[in-house]
């Protein structure tokens, strides 16, 4: 007899992860109907987060949720789904509107804010302060197709990120707009300064992405079954400083998986200048004649606002070098093509200033 697993959100003495292999009457159901029989605690909703924030996987790959199981298959369960999301919060907080109209927004987001409360924000401080939470102030109503916490968002940035990105006021402007991203049809250029000069002037990188099983903050491309992702880059200059050398690059992505330009520039032994998360230092110096060729990483530097400043006689970023300069698409009601470009950030300026001497 098979006996359903016992999982409550609430309990947090569980050790996972937790293994279900499929039993042969389970055979050829959906995945999210299987795992919502097996975890009687947990409604549909809350198994589909758990398959939205991959802490379930079939056979060691994330799965979607109309996956058909197959008898014997080994559902692994990383950890418990995360408590029903709450509505985002209006707050009055200055944005760079580049674009408006009936439809649509496009706005300049700053480094250091997020574009929406993560899985679990509630009301606290966890659900403040975000990108969603400034267009609620601003423009009132949105695009609900994004759930309560994430009105508006057709696409995202990383927090440590700039650039441009497109605001749906609509349903209609929504799902046009996200087909264009489906469909590729959406052109997006990104500026990044990375360590180390690459091997070639262009090029491209389409590794898979998956979560790190380890450390959970990260993506990684080393798992086998992760998303199909494609990155171009093109070297824009070379620099060489008393900082070591560093590139600074043009990148188009074809996808949009998380994180998805810093893990393929690390992966390929470049990662993005700032970006600690994946093995960059947040603080330069210049190398002593036995260290000379490479950065060494030191300590991090003080929490503070993002940008460049000096750290005695180490150079200093508290964010990622990555900025999303231009976007272009097709306007979901006119049918019109719209490019648009966002300056660099003055601390970019400042920094690549400081670096090239």
């Amino acid at each position: 007899m098979f006996v359903p697993l016992k999982l409550e959100t609430r309990t947090l003495a569980l050790r996972f992860p937790i293994t279900i292999f499929v039993p042969p009457e389970a055979a050829g159901q959906r995945l999210d109907q299987f795992l919502s029989k097996q975890i009687p605690n947990v409604s549909r909703a809350g198994v589909q987060r758990l398959l939205e924030d991959e802490k379930a996987t079939v056979n060691g790959s994330v799965a979607k949720p109309s996956l058909r199981l197959k008898s014997g298959a080994r559902i692994a369960i990383l950890g418990n789904p995360q408590p029903a999301l709450l509505r985002a919060i209006a707050e009055d907080i200055p944005l760079d509107i580049v674009h408006e109209d009936d439809d649509l927004a496009v706005v300049n987001k700053p480094a250091g804010m997020m574009v929406h409360a993560g899985a679990g924000a509630t009301d606290t401080e966890r659900n403040r302060g975000t990108l969603v939470n400034a267009l609620l102030h601003r423009f009132g109503a949105l695009s609900q197709l994004g759930g309560g916490l994430r009105p508006g968002i057709v696409h995202r940035l990383d927090r440590e990120t700039s650039g441009l990105i497109v605001v749906a006021k609509n349903d209609i402007a929504h799902r046009k707009l996200a087909k264009q991203f489906a469909c590729r049809e959406v052109k997006k250029l990104y500026i990044a300064l990375v360590h180390g000069w690459l091997g070639q002037d262009s090029g491209t990188i389409n590794s898979e992405i998956s979560r790190d099983p380890v450390r959970r903050t990260r993506m990684t491309t080393r798992r086998r079954g992760g998303r199909a992702a494609v990155t171009h880059f093109k070297v824009r200059e070379r620099i060489t400083s008393k900082f070591g050398k560093f590139a600074l690059l043009e990148v188009r992505i074809d996808t949009g998986r998380t994180h998805q330009i810093r893990v393929h520039l690390a992966s390929i032994g470049h990662p993005v200048v700032g970006d600690a998360l994946y093995g960059a230092p947040r603080q330069l110096r210049a190398p002593t004649n036995r260290e000379r060729g490479s950065v060494k990483k030191i300590s991090e530097p003080r929490a503070g606002r993002s940008g460049a400043r000096a750290c005695g006689d180490a150079l200093c970023l508290t964010r990622n070098f990555l900025h999303a300069a231009t976007i272009e698409f097709t306007h979901p009601q006119t049918g019109q093509r719209l490019s648009f470009t966002a300056p660099w950030p003055e601390e970019l300026v400042r920094f690549l200033r400081e670096v090239r001497g």
